[in-house]
């Protein structure tokens, strides 16, 4: 058995509770329930509300559900929800994809009888740095102004934001890493602050999806994205400068309840199949990379030289 089929109790090759780890922590299988797909009628609701059972048919992790309602039901596609933490999924197809740069292997859903694979990064603290920056030191007064200060300057004036305030996740999984703002001097400002802090979302998702790439040996064609903070112009545009891969920002922001919604759909035929389910997606606006590659590249190293301070920072103090 891989280590890919021992992320919980389930293994997600056999589609089966994993006998071994039931024995190694003596859990009855009796106890655990029969296992779905992720699109069927399972129960109706009782009645004593409704004069008719209401069927629940769809079943979805979050960002599994986030990634069927970005529509990536091609192997390769791929999306981001950038909310209090940022979350990376790709469709890996019919096989499952044993990550070698510390991603998680992961069942995507399924439907029928067919069964999809994905991979997934975690971000632990994304739109959280913001929460932080107007809630914990009162920089700014709400969320949307990060855009226009962000804006107000050239650039981040040498100011590198590393948020791991409740550590680093993938690809890093550093619990003992503590965030960090390098580079300050006399010069900066507020603006420059915030305007790091969104930078250090966007850095942090790619270093998801350079961990992603390096697993499945490709590159996206593009990257989907979803959840609040995708309003941000600014956050949108340096992401797609510092990936060098178009961002695709969709009309609907929040896809993961429209994910479980179209899983739901499918059970009942509301919706026929997923072809006609394609016909539902609409776009905002297409981000493509209009920094020189020349400077993303010398920004980037300046940020892995930013997260390398931060790292085991815990570790170190306690010494």
């Amino acid at each position: 058995m891989t280590n890919a089929s021992r992320t919980t109790l389930f293994n997600i090759k056999t589609q089966q509770w994993d006998r071994e780890l039931l024995d190694l922590f003596t859990i009855p299988a009796s106890m655990l329930p029969e296992v779905k797909s992720s699109s069927e009628v399972y129960r109706e609701t009782s009645t004593p509300i409704f004069k008719a059972g209401i069927p629940v048919s769809g079943m979805a992790g979050d960002q599994q559900a986030a990634l069927f309602g970005q529509l990536c039901l091609h192997e390769g596609m791929m999306k981001t929800t950038y909310g209090t933490g940022c979350f990376m999924i790709v469709n890996t197809g019919d096989k499952p994809v044993l990550s070698q740069n510390n991603l998680l292997t992961t069942i995507a859903w399924k439907l029928g009888d067919k069964l999809t694979y994905a991979l997934e990064g975690s971000v632990f603290v994304g739109g959280a740095a913001i929460q932080w920056l107007r809630d914990g030191i009162g920089m700014i007064p709400n969320a949307p102004v990060t855009e226009q200060m962000a804006k107000s300057v050239p650039d981040n004036g040498g100011v590198y934001f590393v948020p791991a305030l409740t550590g680093l996740g993938a690809p890093y999984w550093d619990q003992y890493a503590h965030g960090a703002i390098v580079g300050i001097t006399r010069g900066t400002t507020a603006a420059h602050i915030t305007r790091a802090a969104l930078e250090g979302i966007c850095y942090q998702v790619y270093d998801v999806l350079m961990a992603m790439e390096n697993d499945i040996h490709t590159k996206p064609t593009e990257i989907r994205v979803d959840g609040g903070a995708i309003a941000n112009n600014f956050l949108m545009q340096f992401q797609a400068d510092i990936c060098r891969c178009p961002v695709v920002r969709p009309r609907i922001l929040e896809t993961t309840a429209l994910g479980a919604a179209y899983l739901t759909g499918l059970a009942v035929n509301y919706w026929k199949d997923t072809d006609e389910l394609k016909e539902q997606w609409s776009l905002d606006t297409i981000f493509t990379a209009k920094m020189k590659e020349e400077t993303a590249t010398a920004l980037l190293t300046d940020w892995h030289k930013a997260v390398g301070r931060t790292m085991n920072w815990a570790v170190d103090s306690e010494i």
